[in-house]
């Protein structure tokens, strides 16, 4: 059984290639997140913003080119999770039956943002993550830690950005200043998750 869901929130930083999307059942209230990379976040961000660029970027071409070849995306089933891959197919309509194409779930939502295409997910899929996801205590663990890595990555990537002498002789100090408190967020954020991680070990 198929669950539909909605993209319910985007978690975009500027630092670092790992992002964040989390899916809520339309009907209920499990929800889970999937670790994306920026290109495909930035994706989805435009695509529901409807932003437009003077060329067509990856997805705005899949679209059209399934546009132009007479079909149309009717729905994105998530349909399984394994070795902690989500596995996702793009159900599109062509000639009178329905094509499932094999989809990184990342593509698909990218691909149907902004044109109203339903989303679901397989029931067994939310088993899945709830047996071992956000809603578990070994599952929050996991959601700490994967922030965690996150945080670390960009701490370190945002240190040498306000390091490089050539950012500060060409950036304006109104955006050093900027720079320098989202690193001191991140910094207490990184604190307070990593001893919460060393109190529940």
């Amino acid at each position: 059984m198929n669950i539909p869901v909605e993209l319910s929130r985007i978690l975009i930083t500027d630092l670092g290639d790992s992002q964040l999307i989390f899916l809520k059942e339309i009907h209920g209230e499990r929800t889970f997140p999937i670790l994306i990379g920026m290109f495909e976040a930035q994706a989805i961000d435009n695509r529901l913003k409807g932003v437009t660029f003077p060329r067509p970027m990856t997805h705005d071409l899949l679209a059209d080119v399934i546009q132009k070849l007479g079909g149309s995306l009717e729905t994105i089933v998530i349909s399984d999770l394994r070795e902690h891959t989500f596995i996702a197919s793009l159900m599109v309509r062509c000639g009178g039956q329905v094509v499932e194409i094999d989809a990184r779930p990342s593509d698909a939502i990218a691909l149907a943002a902004g044109l109203n295409t339903p989303i679901f997910v397989s029931e067994k899929v939310f088993g899945l993550v709830t047996n071992n996801g956000p809603n578990t205590r070994a599952g929050r663990l996991e959601l700490l830690r994967e922030r965690r890595a996150i945080l670390a990555e960009q701490i370190e990537l945002l240190k040498e950005m306000l390091n490089d002498k050539n950012l500060n002789a060409t950036t304006s100090q109104a955006d050093i200043q900027s720079y320098h408190q989202q690193l001191a967020q991140m910094e207490t954020e990184f604190t307070a998750i990593d001893e919460i991680l060393k109190r529940l070990k």
